[in-house]
């Protein structure tokens, strides 16, 4: 698949915004621990969309974990807009492959749910209800929710409960956005729909965002860097730049370009789990 007329490659040489630089994760202590990680570096721009793939239990999702303070290093450092990370970050918004949203609030209210805790946004709650509800309802009708704001997350089905839990990791404006396979759990076109509504919040918000993903075809689409990591103990072991316009469409998926992007992604992980395959447990 050609670049359309408008396509700006991304600029990679911009300062680091996330940066891992030789950490390792081992759950448990000793020999009887697991290594998760190990000599994993990588470097995320800011308002850049990197996808992380790779086989199944390589450390994709301790990766996001650590990066979001809510699991410390075993080894290296972990650094967030320049500063390393030592708790959980309060510029991070996260969502994953279960929405998560309470039963007993209504769908406006469980949107806003991080302004009662993320700071400064708790102070300003009170008096600034109004603008806070206006931009709730904004994010709900760009991910084509406005009307369901008094439902409850019974009423809605699985695709409309995760558009909601997109907006209520943004509600907040974080600087950086942290997706652990959140649509794993949809059929696929339900998936594809919401790569569409991702695709339309990211370009709105212009957020970091590291999406951890089984589904090549979805890193492919939405991102511009797909990592690629190795077998426990993780590490990333290959980067493809995406060099397709954006907005992408469904149709892209089916170009040549995209096509033999998602076959090197495959080529790649298959390799991992074959090194996996041939390799003792690491831990």
């Amino acid at each position: 698949m050609a670049p359309r007329p408008g396509f700006v490659r991304p600029d990679f040489m911009r300062p680091d915004f996330v940066r891992l630089d030789g950490v390792a994760m081992r759950y448990g202590e000793g020999a009887d621990g697991t290594l998760a990680l190990s000599g994993t570096t990588l470097r995320v721009a800011e308002g850049e969309f990197v996808a992380v793939v790779g086989p199944s239990g390589c450390g994709k999702s301790t990766l996001m974990r650590l990066v979001t303070g809510l699991w410390p290093v075993t080894e290296g450092v972990v650094t967030v807009d320049g500063a390393p990370v030592s708790g959980p970050l309060s510029i991070a918004g996260m969502a994953f492959q279960n929405p998560t949203l309470l039963p007993w609030r209504r769908l406006l209210e469980n949107v806003m749910l991080p302004l009662e805790v993320v700071e400064p946004h708790r102070r300003r709650l009170r008096r600034e209800r109004a603008a806070y509800e206006a931009e709730a309802r904004e994010l709900l009708a760009l991910v084509g929710l406005a009307g369901f704001e008094g439902r409850h997350p019974w009423e809605l089905s699985g695709g409309m409960q995760q558009r909601a839990s997109l907006c209520r990791a943004l509600i907040h404006r974080p600087r950086l956005l942290m997706l652990d396979e959140p649509f794993g759990a949809l059929d696929v076109f339900t998936r594809e729909d919401l790569w569409a509504v991702l695709q339309a919040l990211w370009l709105a918000r212009r957020p970091t965002v590291i999406l951890v993903t089984h589904d090549l075809r979805e890193a492919a689409f939405l991102a511009d860097r797909v990592l690629v990591m190795s077998a426990r103990p993780g590490r990333i072991i290959a980067e493809h730049a995406v060099p397709f316009a954006r907005p992408r469409r469904m149709a892209d998926t089916y170009d040549a370009g995209f096509v033999d992007l998602v076959h090197a992604l495959r080529d790649h992980v298959s390799a991992a789990r074959r090194d996996e395959e041939a390799v003792p447990d690491a831990g």
